[in-house]
C-alpha cells in the first residue's frame, strides 16, 4: 500500500536557510569566543584577536597546560551548548520554528564538537592536535581521538535523527525528502556563511581550509549524509505527520542581519 503524501505540511526554504545562518553564527561564536576566549580568560591569558575562524591570545608567562585548556575550550563549549539544547528539546516547544531552531542548534554544536576529535586525530592539525602535542605516545592519542570522534559523531547523528521525528514525520515516503530539506539547506547555508566570512580574514588563507572547510563542510556533514539513514523503512517508522514550518519574517530578518554582521565584523577580526 502506498503512503498518502498529499497531506505533507509546508516547509519554507527561506525560513529554514535563515535559521541555519543564525545557528551557524551562534555555533561559531560559541566555539571561538565563548570556548577559546572564555578558556583564555580562565587561565589568565589576554585575548588579542577574534575572527570567524580562529582565536589568538597573549600567552606570556603561561605554561603548556594553559595552552591545552584554551585548545580544548572551543570543543567543550560546543558540546555543552548542544547538550543544553537537547535538554530543552524535551519540553513542549512554543512553535515549530523554535523546535527546529533548538534541534538544529543541538545538531550543529554536537556534530562540530565530536567531529573535531576525528578531524584532529586524522589530520594531526587543529585544536586537539594542539592539545595532545608534547604528550608521550602521540600516535596512541591520535588513534583514541579517531575512535572517540568517529563513534560519538555517529551516535549523535543517530540521536538527532530520532529527535527530528516531529519535524520530519514518521512516514517513510515523506520523512526522507523532508529531512533532506530541513538538513541540506542549513548545511549549504552554513558552509557559505563560514567560507564567505573566512574570505575576509586578513591572515593566511590556509585557515579557510583548516577551519572553514573542516568545520562547515566536514564537521556539519552529518546534516548531509544523515538523512540517508531514514531510507530504512523500518527505522523510526510511524504514522506521525511532520510539523509545518511556514515562512516567518522575524526569523528571516534576524538570521540575515546576524549573518551580515558576522561576515563584516567577525570575518576580518576583532582586535582586543
Amino acid at each position: 500500500m502506498r503512503e498518502n503524501t498529499s497531506s505533507v505540511t509546508p516547509c519554507d526554504p527561506l525560513t529554514i536557510a535563515a535559521i541555519g545562518l543564525l545557528v551557524g553564527v551562534l555555533a561559531d561564536f560559541i566555539h571561538e569566543g565563548l570556548g577559546h576566549g572564555g578558556a583564555c580568560l580562565l587561565v589568565g591569558g589576554k585575548p588579542t584577536l577574534l575572527t570567524s575562524m580562529n582565536f589568538e591570545w597573549d600567552d606570556r608567562g603561561l605554561g603548556r597546560s594553559a595552552h591545552r585548556v584554551v585548545a580544548a575550550g572551543g570543543t567543550i563549549a560546543n558540546l555543552l551548548a548542544g547538550g543544553v539544547a537537547v535538554v530543552l528539546l524535551r519540553r513542549p516547544p512554543s512553535s515549530a520554528h523554535v523546535h527546529y531552531f533548538l534541534w538544529l542548534f543541538a545538531a550543529i554544536n554536537l556534530y562540530v564538537g565530536t567531529g573535531y576529535f576525528l578531524f584532529s586525530g586524522v589530520s594531526n592539525i587543529g585544536d586537539w592536535a594542539n592539545f595532545i602535542a608534547g604528550l608521550p605516545h602521540v600516535w596512541l592519542w591520535r588513534v583514541l581521538l579517531i575512535l572517540i570522534g568517529g563513534a560519538s559523531y555517529f551516535l549523535c547523528v543517530m540521536m538527532m535523527l530520532a529527535k527530528a521525528a516531529p519535524l520530519t514525520g514518521g512516514v517513510p515516503a515523506v520523512r526522507y525528502p523532508r529531512a533532506n530539506l530541513l538538513m541540506l539547506i542549513p548545511y549549504v547555508a552554513g558552509a557559505a556563511l563560514s567560507l564567505t566570512a573566512g574570505a575576509f580574514n586578513p591572515q593566511a588563507k590556509a585557515l579557510i581550509l583548516i577551519s572553514g572547510v573542516a568545520a562547515s563542510l566536514g564537521g556539519a556533514s552529518g546534516l548531509a549524509w544523515g538523512p540517508q539513514l531514514l531510507r530504512d523503512p523500518h527505522w523510526l517508522a510511524s504514522s506521525t505527520a511532520p510539523a509545518a514550518i511556514p515562512r516567518h519574517w522575524g526569523w528571516i530578518v534576524v538570521g540575515l542581519l546576524l549573518a551580515v554582521a558576522f561576515v563584516v565584523v567577525i570575518g576580518p577580526g576583532l582586535k582586543m
